[in-house]
This record gives C-alpha cells, sequence and structure tokens, in this order.
C-alpha cells in the first residue's frame, strides 16, 4: 500500500488521471471504486495492526482526493493550489465591484422570495442561480482550454463559490418548505 501512495505527486496519479481539469467522471468513480474495493478493510481482517492503519490512511487519503476532484469547484480548486495559488486567500479581498453588487442583489432577493415564503420563485430563483453556476463553469473551462490564466481562472472560482453557496442555500430553503 505504502509504495503505490508514496510515488503519488497528486491526487490525479492517485487514480491514474492526467492532471486537468477535464476529467472524465466515470473514470474518476470507476479508478475510486476500485482503490476504495482493494483497501476495504475486510482485505485487512488477517494482517498486522500497522498494515491496518496504512490501509486506513490511505482510505483516507482516497476520500480526500476524490472529494478534490469530483467537482469542478475542487477540482478547479485543486489545480490552482498545484500551482501555488489558493483561491480562498482570505488577505485576497479582490474581486470584481459588478460581481460582487449582483451578489448583494441575488441575496436580498432570496431574502425576499424567504419573507413572501414564494416556492414559484424560489424555483425560478434556483434555476436562475443553476444557469449562472454552470456559465461559470463553462469560463472555467474555457480558460484552462484556451489560456490557462491562472488569475483569472482563480477570479472565476472565487465566483463559482459565492453562486454554490447560494445555491445551497437556496436549495436548503426549499427544503425546509417541503
Amino acid at each position: 500500500i505504502r509504495d503505490s501512495i508514496k510515488v503519488m505527486q497528486n491526487y490525479f496519479e492517485l487514480f491514474d488521471l492526467e492532471t486537468s481539469f477535464f476529467v472524465d467522471d466515470e473514470a474518476l468513480n470507476k479508478a475510486y471504486q476500485a482503490q476504495v474495493t482493494r483497501l476495504h478493510p475486510d482485505n485487512f481482517a488477517t494482517k498486522s495492526q500497522a498494515e491496518k492503519l496504512q490501509a486506513l490512511q490511505s482510505t483516507s487519503l482516497l476520500n480526500s482526493a476524490y472529494t478534490a476532484l469530483k467537482t469542478p469547484l475542487n477540482r478547479a480548486s485543486y489545480l490552482l493550489n498545484l500551482e501555488d495559488i489558493n483561491p480562498f486567500d482570505e488577505k485576497d479581498t479582490n474581486m470584481d465591484a459588478s460581481f460582487l453588487v449582483s451578489q448583494i442583489e441575488l441575496r436580498e432577493q432570496l431574502e425576499d422570495i424567504k419573507e413572501l415564503q414564494d416556492s414559484k420563485a424560489l424555483d425560478n430563483f434556483i434555476e436562475r442561480v443553476q444557469d449562472f453556476i454552470n456559465d461559470n463553469v463553462a469560463s472555467i473551462s474555457e480558460a484552462f482550454r484556451q489560456s490557462g490564466d491562472l488569475q483569472e481562472i482563480k477570479k472565476l472560482v472565487r465566483e463559482l463559490k459565492f453562486y454554490e453557496q447560494l445555491n445551497k442555500e437556496a436549495n436548503r430553503l426549499m427544503d425546509e418548505w417541503l
């Protein structure tokens, strides 16, 4: 177990994937399942404590790697981190003013919908935010494909995180109403 984990340079290699934003989700899922199966505790029932512990640590690493690669937001963030760019550095507060204004407006709209308890408006709002997410992921894809401009990708990743959080809040509200 230790040898296969030691030589790994990044999470993509753990799953035998190319280090890229463009990941075949099915290939990632299959590789993850294969690794999880290989490291299942039943396979180590008769092994030493050290081997059991190593399998447990490897499983933890696998789970972290899978989480980092399975969504566009996490994958783009991970790729930036590989380049020593933290997209969520708290000291870096530079954001596009028009984007921030649009976020404030979206949050106000969500508050209004919440006060009115308008489920139809909430459905439409969730759909609109999902469109923003899809457009943003497409922009990130394009930036990785065309320019590789890491600062532009960082800006887009930060925006995507805002949209993802807003989407989560809106869906949580919908769940409360159901």
